[in-house]
């Protein structure tokens, strides 16, 4: 069956390069590509910008990207079967695709794209959560990179997504929202998959904030919803017993009441309280 891009179909590629998803690196490859050309269309217009992509596999998201014109598109691949995959996608779009052999977690990719960027990725399940916060928490914002968009397992995407009160609502909820526009834009079942995972995946959409929605210091309010939310069920004055003296007295300087527990705090609350530990780590 022929393709848009003249590229044979990814079960044809798959068979052809003996590319069986391993579980050790938490591949499910998605192989039809009016699903990856969607994904690259919910990242927005691509034409005028770099795209970093972790885990391309044989390559179905980054024929995607590249058909919906990103300027130019780093993927990052940590298993080499998948290179020559790779390189035929490379030899099909001339010099707007560059290949990476790599662990993406110790890469940096500024070294090879040029701003502005995007990320779009169907992420491995096993390192998905770990770049994410490392996404989210660059040293000076706003970041490098304009927007994400990710795959996740499900309830991940809903962890990100969710509200104060919700049950799956947490640090990744508060991080997200602090720093961006964060929304599920697809949904999909395991047979979209190969090999079907045991849940349902979605799509992430992240838009960066020009600045964070509330100011705050990023590492305390890293630190003070770590502990609120490592022990969920208590009530704060006491999860948050060791993450700054008197920590009662500033839950209510902030507003907070001390028997109040984690999911039950809106973000501009975290925040608000962040500002009062990080004044107090500074001897104001």
């Amino acid at each position: 069956m022929a393709t848009l891009d003249g590229l044979p179909p990814l079960r044809e590629v798959i068979a052809t390069h003996g590319i069986a998803a391993k579980k050790a690196l938490g591949q499910n490859f998605l192989l039809d590509l009016n699903l990856t050309a969607r994904i690259a269309r919910a990242a927005g217009d691509l034409t005028k910008c770099d795209v970093l992509e972790v885990g391309p596999g044989p390559g179905g998201l980054t024929r995607g990207l590249l058909a919906e014109g990103a300027r130019k598109v780093l993927a990052i691949e940590k298993d080499a079967r998948c290179l020559p995959a790779l390189a035929e996608i490379s030899d099909a779009y001339p010099g707007r695709l560059e290949v990476l052999n790599a662990d993406a977690l110790a890469v940096d990719p500024l070294a090879h794209l040029t701003p502005p960027i995007r990320i779009v990725a169907n992420l491995p399940y096993n390192v998905g959560t770990e770049l994410l916060v490392r996404w989210l928490s660059p040293l000076e914002w706003p970041p490098v990179w304009q927007s994400l968009t990710l795959m996740f397992q499900k309830e991940v995407a809903e962890r990100i997504t969710a509200q104060p009160g919700d049950k799956a609502y947490g640090r990744l909820a508060i991080l997200a929202r602090w720093l961006t526009d964060p929304r599920i834009v697809l949904t999909l079942p395991p047979e979209a998959f190969t090999p079907p995972p045991k849940i349902h995946s979605a799509v992430v959409h992240m838009t960066a904030l020009p600045e964070p929605r509330y100011p705050a210091d990023g590492k305390v309010l890293n630190r003070l919803v770590a502990a609120g939310f490592n022990q969920r069920r208590k009530m704060l004055r006491a999860s948050l017993k060791g993450s700054a003296p008197d920590i009662e007295a500033k839950l209510e300087e902030a507003g907070i009441k001390p028997t109040a527990r984690a999911e039950e705090i809106g973000l501009e609350s975290w925040c608000r309280l962040a500002r009062i530990v990080a004044a107090s780590d500074n001897g104001a």
